[in-house]
């Protein structure tokens, strides 16, 4: 059971939507613009749907033109102002018009401010109305600005946040102003009343599916006298307004929702809404221990609530929701696949790193309380996972056995923690800022007590945050000798970790301090080595930095293969492509270089010379961060690695039998497995952070044994595959689609959800 508290990204269409639109497509299929009875009947649902807008929106002048939704709105919209105001310019004017929007508004209105400016050849001022840290709009700097403003757009209430704004305020300081005003009402239909005749909106556009209506969908409302010009010309449609034939079973759906809402049929009323959303609210604050809202809820929607969790990144978060069947977003649907923090959360004042952490929550006005009641249990359920595996500050310190190698990765760097369950130990190898939060509920979460912080090497990129990491752990005793700058103990030539120890190697070249650490087990075997920036995947660290020693690179590339050989995993500090590690005898596969110095046929003084030939006029990396490598020729290119679900459903009776691996962090899967008919073999749970401890196990399988990884979306587990192949064994796949492709007869079971049939 899915249940979608994404709902201002989008709403289920309602059953009587659904059923007014099959009717249109099958009984009334007219073209409302044909005189005959199919299309006079067509034109009886066109004229009732309109009626029903104006009836909502209690508007009895006016124009009501059906859209395909709000964004080709504010398209009109705007166009319809820019023109009219183009035209009433008087020539030679030495005031160029501005044009105002909302410092929160959605990204649509201030790119086509922008884009029709361009078309229309306008060099106007475009300017954000500021905001306060409440999320409504600075109205004494837009009273100073309303004299010589030509449009100004604001929203009734903000997709993100909830936040409602002031529209009489915004009225009374636009009182004598020429400005057009474009109020995009998406958010508020039948959740507040717009009382549009009483304001002097003159634009208000509107979108279906954010009101259970079907996609594709909308309306704009134009006030009686505003100008107008057509987006679209050429047929005669909507009195002229809006050429093409209408789409008659989007505009039926919406009527029947128009409707419904004007009966009071299916929405909830304004006490029942603000009911829901307290519940949501104890339920968020007794999961989420630290949580802040991050505008205040009685100034919002009943609907909405945007929260952080400082320190947890709200991909942590809507990850764990996800697997609980909760559909929640970091935001506008429309900017998800941007990893900046919201420009809404930015332009209210939220510190960066609590607006990186913020979830929207927001649920429909036609919820039923059994759904609320259900999600309210999930978010309870969720918390107890997160706390459980560190993610959250755990009411008690737990026992449970933590993994022997732990990565953490911020913009392709890369950190280490390594555990020892029996004795408690661990120590964290190249700390980078962003994790010394994580770092310390981690370790606190599970009783561990830290011997040692490391670094590979003085970082060029970023700053070690070892010293904040040791002040923060209080890891300075009375007495101590002072470690070196890396952190190593003095007079110590091992660091005992349990029965395991770490060693150190000496590998100048990248730096000059540059140096690798063998992490090795209770009988004297070699598990993995950790090169810093050393022996990359796919690269070698750069030598042309300050701290570099490039003379001696070559040397230290043949001491370290006679340190670890050829087949020890190789951990990387940087990892920009996801390939989680690497082994000399890979690498040597693929770099050339590293190729030239370890079989002899490379001199030091020429490797200088290629090397530093690749690494002239280096550029950033994708996170526009210092390069600390240089990618060498030679990589193959990535090779798909997707397996469709029924053709794992084939393997799972075949020999050899299949190795699944859910990748998913380990709150992920405590809210929700894989289930698989007739399984052939059972699934191991290995989260991505945690790879590397059985890596070398998968590597030891026959090589025509399946290995399938499987997450979420099909990423991660994608990382997974190819980074399993790249190391040796060929026959790694990755779920396509992920679960959220499953086919539904075996989907994944979610907390709370009753078990699919097998």
């Amino acid at each position: 059971m899915e249940i979608n508290l994404d709902a201002n990204a989008t709403t289920a269409v309602l059953p009587q939507a659904r059923q007014a639109a099959l009717a249109a497509m099958a009984a009334d299929f007219g073209n409302p613009s044909s005189t005959h009875i199919a299309g006079l009947k067509a034109r009886a649902i066109l004229d009732e749907a309109r009626g029903a807008a104006r009836r909502v929106l209690g508007v009895g002048s006016g124009r009501i033109v059906f859209t395909s939704g709000a964004t080709e709105g504010i398209q009109t919209a705007v166009l319809s102002a820019l023109v009219h105001a183009r035209a009433a310019l008087r020539p030679g004017a030495v005031v160029r018009p501005q044009l105002l929007y909302g410092a929160t508004e959605h990204k649509a209105v201030p790119q086509a401010l922008q884009h029709w400016c361009t078309v229309l050849g306008l060099d106007w001022p475009i300017r954000a109305i500021p905001v306060g840290s409440d999320g409504r709009h600075d109205l004494a700097w837009l009273k100073a600005q309303a004299p010589t403003a030509a449009l100004v757009c604001t929203m009734a209430a903000n997709n993100e946040t909830g936040v409602i704004s002031d529209l009489d305020g915004i009225a009374a300081v636009l009182q004598g102003s020429a400005a057009l005003w474009l109020v995009d009402g998406v958010q508020a239909l039948g959740k507040l009343p717009l009382r549009l005749a009483e304001r002097r909106i003159d634009y208000a556009p509107f979108s279906g599916h954010k009101l259970h209506a079907p996609k594709g969908t909308g309306l704009l409302y134009v006030r009686e006298g505003a100008p107008f010009t057509p987006l679209q010309a050429g047929g005669g449609q909507e009195s002229a307004l809006r050429a093409g034939t209408e789409n008659m079973p989007g505009i039926a759906a919406l009527g029947a929702v128009l409707r419904a809402l004007e009966q009071g049929e299916a929405f909830c009323d304004a006490a029942t809404l603000a009911d829901y959303r307290a519940r949501l609210m104890a339920a968020l604050g007794e999961a989420l221990p630290g949580l802040v809202f991050n505008a205040p809820p009685a100034a919002c929607l009943p609907t909405t609530l945007n929260f952080s969790v400082p320190g947890v990144p709200s991909r942590q978060l809507l990850d764990v929701f996800d697997a609980a069947g909760l559909r929640m977003s970091g935001g506008s649907a429309c900017s998800a696949g941007t990893p900046e923090p919201s420009p809404v959360l930015c332009a209210m004042g939220v510190p960066a790193a609590q607006a990186a952490s913020a979830v929207r929550l927001s649920f429909g006005a036609a919820e039923s309380a059994a759904a609320i009641d259900e999600a309210c249990a999930r978010i309870r359920a969720c918390g107890q996972a997160l706390r459980a595996h560190g993610a959250l500050p755990a009411l008690a310190p737990g026992r449970a056995a933590p993994p022997l190698l732990n990565r953490f990765v911020v913009e392709g760097a890369c950190c280490y923690l390594v555990a020892d369950a029996a004795s408690r130990q661990c120590l964290v190898i190249d700390p980078l800022p962003e994790l010394t939060d994580e770092l310390l509920r981690w370790v606190q979460c599970r009783d561990l007590k830290v011997v040692a912080v490391l670094d590979t090497h003085s970082h060029g990129d970023h700053a070690s945050s070892a010293r904040l990491l040791r002040e923060a752990l209080d890891m300075q005793q009375p007495g101590e000798a002072p470690a070196d700058p890396l952190g190593w103990p003095a007079d110590v030539q091992r660091i005992h970790l349990g029965a395991m120890n770490l060693t150190r190697l000496a590998v100048p070249g990248h730096t000059l301090d540059a140096t690798a650490y063998l992490l090795r087990d209770a009988e004297g075997g070699l598990r993995c080595a950790f090169v810093g920036d050393t022996v990359l995947p796919g690269a070698l660290g750069r030598s042309d930095l300050a701290q570099s020693d490039a003379m001696a690179y070559a040397a230290s590339l043949r001491m370290l293969d006679q340190a670890v050989g050829r087949h020890t995993l190789l951990l990387p500090g940087h990892d920009d492509d996801d390939q989680q590690a690497c082994t000399l005898a890979g690498e040597l596969r693929v770099q050339p270089l590293l190729r030239g110095v370890l079989d002899g046929t490379l001199s030091d003084e020429a490797f200088v010379t290629r090397k530093a030939q690749i690494e002239r006029d280096l550029a950033p990396t994708p996170y526009q961060t210092l390069a600390c490598g240089a990618r060498v020729d030679g990589c193959p290119p990535s090779e798909p690695v997707g397996l469709p679900a029924d053709r794992l459903l084939a393997l799972m009776g075949a020999a050899p039998a299949p190795v699944l691996v859910d990748v998913r962090e380990a709150t992920e899967q405590q809210m929700g497995g894989l289930r698989l008919p007739g399984a052939g073999a059972s699934a191991e749970q290995v989260p991505l952070p945690e790879l590397l401890n059985a890596l070398p196990r998968w590597l030891r399988l026959p090589a025509g044994t399946p290995v399938i990884f499987y997450c979420r979306s099909g990423n991660r587990s994608a990382q997974a595959a190819r980074a399993l192949r790249r190391l040796g064994h060929a026959n790694a796949w990755s779920l396509a689609g992920g679960l959220a492709l499953w086919p539904r007869a075996v989907a994944p079971v979610g907390v709370g959800a009753e078990p699919l049939p097998a």
